[in-house]
């Protein structure tokens, strides 16, 4: 079967990055520091990873969430058995995947974790089960990421793992009204077990004293999380952690302002000015 055209290839890579440019992630920087080859892959895996996102988070029926993933597993089986998918976005992920080794298995992961989402509200999970999310909707993300981002080295992966789980858990802190309004409560059943909370209602545990307290700790989590990523880093070549390390500082910033501003309602939107994603950006740099 012959591959989509050099005209068919660049509105594939135009929709990825009309999906980058829409979301206004954090991320957008990063890949910013990118050669464009290595940026053009890095869209069409944010696109992939955002269009997942968006159909276990749609109003729809469980039957219609499960038919689009299942679309998007067919897609990715079809790219791999080396046919043409029939998604703009698949398609985008093509060359990614023949220049950079892109791995099945890593796709496949990411799905699985919005298929858990897509399944039933998550209501404090069990610690075991909140990793194993994270590793499919972020660490997975940080695999295919990594490769990406230059030569695999011995400890790249152990980069993506940490980081990816470390990105994740400041995301549940930063979403918790977010989160709450769809139902969904990502703060551990252990941890909220710890000060007395017994609820899984994620109005009730957001309106509870202890909240603080449970935050708190999920957030010495994700610390742990990024200084593991960042000792990793720093056995890896420069050059190919520089957007790891921007992605990591962004987050980590925004992990700061969310303990400082404190978990009380009303929880103001934490969000960092565009100096601030250049400083981080620069420092990065100079890694």
């Amino acid at each position: 079967m012959t591959g989509p055209d050099a005209e068919e290839t660049a509105a594939d890579l135009a929709a990825a990055a009309g999906r980058v440019t829409q979301s206004k992630s954090s991320f957008t920087t990063a890949m910013r520091l990118l050669p464009a080859p290595r940026r053009n892959a890095m869209y069409a895996i944010y696109a992939f990873c955002r269009d997942v996102d968006d159909i276990a988070d749609e109003p729809a029926t469980d039957e219609a969430k499960r038919r689009g993933l299942d679309q998007w597993r067919r897609e990715i089986a079809l790219i791999y058995a080396g046919g043409v998918p029939t998604k703009p976005l698949a398609r985008a992920l093509i060359e990614p995947i023949r220049r950079y080794g892109l791995l099945e298995r890593d796709f496949a992961a990411v799905i699985d974790g919005m298929q858990m989402d897509a399944e039933r509200e998550i209501r404090a999970p069990g610690i075991e089960e909140l990793d194993l999310y994270c590793a499919r909707v972020a660490s997975a993300v940080g695999k295919l990421s990594v490769r990406v981002f230059g030569p695999l080295e011995a400890r790249s992966e152990d980069v993506a793992e940490h980081l990816g789980r470390a990105l994740q858990l400041t995301n549940i802190l930063r979403d918790l009204d977010e989160d709450a309004e769809r139902g969904r409560l990502y703060l551990p059943r252990e941890i909220l077990w710890k000060h007395g909370i017994r609820s899984d209602d994620p109005a009730e545990v957001l309106a509870d004293p202890a909240l603080g307290a449970v935050c708190g700790e999920v957030a010495q989590m994700a610390r742990a999380r990024f200084a593991s990523a960042h000792e990793a880093m720093r056995q890896c070549a420069r050059r190919s952690m520089r957007p790891a390390l921007m992605m990591g500082g962004v987050y980590r910033a925004i992990l700061e302002r969310l303990v400082r501003r404190g978990w009380a309602a009303p929880r103001e939107p934490v969000k960092l000015s565009k100096p601030l994603k250049l400083w981080i950006a620069l420092r990065a740099a100079f890694f």
